[in-house]
């Protein structure tokens, strides 16, 4: 049996556990800016991947790296372990296994994805598309796949548009399509690009395998995703936050009922996912975050208030850990009422009283028992962290790059041939004389001297992971429709 998580100590000296077996079934933190939640957060993403659970998190501060270094010397912590009479099994100065991210490569290793993986549905939310633009996005998918053009990053997207703006003939049999709605399809990429998501679509994709590595000890790797920049781009930021969610549910097998999660996924700045959601959308995330339990994944959000999570989600969060809330105005004592309203009972205090109370690093916390009920909620001190709490150095963050698992597989990106390319080599043909003999798009391979893969070389080289999620892929679309994008 795996040892519970243990979260702190309540009332009475009772300490409160989170058991392991019980963790997929999603959780929330939340709590008011300054109330102890990122500690908190630092605490459960360390005592998973200390028993042998990787995590997925965004550094969305820049102050989680510490996980990667040993803890010590801080009074505060000392203190605390002092005060909750922690012994090593509970409280332990040592590190976890890390490997850093980021999407725009600065500060981890690059994390890319392809325009064809996301889809035209999450592709339409993060470049806030309307109804008719959505759309033409869909048809030029459509094209794309009935013509065997990739899509993989933007200048492929770039390139199908002008295409379909300047050929409306090519695409009559899919519908309509206005040069005006692909100009402002177009306005809208440009300003994706300079946002940084030029860098997040290309290749080498993410493969999740690498999300889910132990060490030699067992202990699970915290993948840190550096998003102190990324947060500035709400939309990018959570679009592909609900990407990689997507990724895990659809590549992931079935294993039911586990003793520990085989990955645990926290969603900071949770707001950003529902925020201006359109309701379609919403069901899906609801859909996703309740049928991944049986994919042995564990969704954790982190966010200030329950407020900010949809009641259809919010169901599914069966561990709940709470800091406090402030009143200070009519909306403000509505969110503290329906925080207190998720909890079940304790006769020993009035639960709505006591969370605009609670000190820094104190919770109201309530996890699932072994039948899967929720337990009375309890006020807990929050049990410290045993890596540091705090930033890194450029130096540590230079080690833990070069003693990376990862290292070298994603750094170097590759830019295969693909729609851009086979586009451009139609127009080239166009405008070669009449005599010269044209070349078939279909019998495309590679030219003498290039380095470029035909398409059918591209295929061959990349079906260990995109053929092999194909089967997985089109059964999910039958159940989640466009929230993975429909058919490509």
């Amino acid at each position: 049996m795996t040892h519970p998580i243990l979260i702190g100590k309540g009332d009475g000296e009772a300490q409160v556990y989170l058991l392991p077996a019980m963790a997929n079934r999603h959780g929330l933190v939340a709590g008011a800016t300054g109330t102890g939640k990122t500690v908190t957060l630092h605490r459960l993403a360390e005592s998973f991947s200390r028993i042998g659970v990787p995590v997925f998190m965004a550094d969305v501060k820049g102050d989680l790296a510490g996980i990667g270094q040993p803890g010590g010397g801080n009074a505060r912590v000392e203190a605390r372990v002092a005060e909750l009479g922690l012994g090593a099994e509970d409280f332990s100065p040592e590190a976890c296994p890390m490997t850093l991210w980021d999407i725009l490569g600065e500060q981890g290793h690059p994390v890319r994805t392809t325009l064809s993986e996301m889809g035209p549905v999450l592709l339409a939310r993060l470049l806030g598309l309307n109804e008719v633009q959505e759309g033409v996005l869909n048809i030029v998918f459509r094209l794309a796949d009935d013509n065997g053009w990739l899509l993989l990053d933007i200048k492929d997207l770039r390139a199908l548009l002008g295409h379909v703006a300047e050929n409306p003939a090519g695409a009559a049999d899919y519908g309509h399509i206005s040069k005006a709605s692909v100009g402002a399809i177009q306005r809208k990429l440009l300003t994706l690009e300079e946002q940084g998501a030029g860098r997040l679509f290309s290749e080498p994709a993410l493969d999740i395998a690498d999300l889910m590595q132990t060490d030699e000890h067992g202990q699970g790797y915290i993948n840190l995703l550096a998003a102190d920049k990324l947060i500035h781009t709400p939309a990018l930021y959570s679009t592909f936050l609900l990407w990689l969610l997507a990724e895990l549910f659809e590549q992931l097998p079935e294993v039911g009922d586990v003793d520990k999660p085989r990955l645990v996924f926290f969603f900071d700045e949770a707001h950003l996912l529902f925020d201006s959601a359109p309701k379609v959308l919403l069901n899906k995330i609801e859909q996703v975050v309740r049928l991944i339990r049986s994919k042995g994944v564990g969704v954790y959000f982190v966010t200030q208030s329950p407020a900010d999570v949809p009641d259809d989600v919010l169901g599914q969060l069966g561990n709940r850990v709470q800091h406090a809330l402030r009143a200070f105005t009519p909306r403000d004592q509505r969110a503290v009422r329906v925080a207190a309203q998720t909890f079940r009972p304790n006769p020993a205090f009035d639960t709505e009283a006591l969370i605009t109370t609670l000190g820094v690093g104190e919770a109201l916390v309530s996890t699932l028992d072994e039948t899967g009920t929720p337990t009375i909620v309890q006020r807990v001190k929050v049990a410290p962290p045993g890596s540091r709490i705090g930033p890194i150095t450029p130096e540590e963050r230079r080690a833990l790059m070069a003693d990376s698992l990862v290292k070298g597989v994603y750094d170097k990106p590759v830019d295969r041939e693909s729609a851009y390319e086979i586009l451009q080599e139609k127009a080239e043909e166009v405008a070669r004389p009449a005599a010269s003999t044209p070349k078939s798009v279909a019998e495309s391979v590679r030219r003498p001297g290039s380095s470029r893969q035909s398409p059918i070389e591209a295929f061959a080289t990349s079906t260990l992971r995109s053929v092999g999620s194909q089967l997985g892929r089109s059964l999910v679309r039958g159940l989640l429709g466009s929230l993975l994008g429909g058919k490509r």
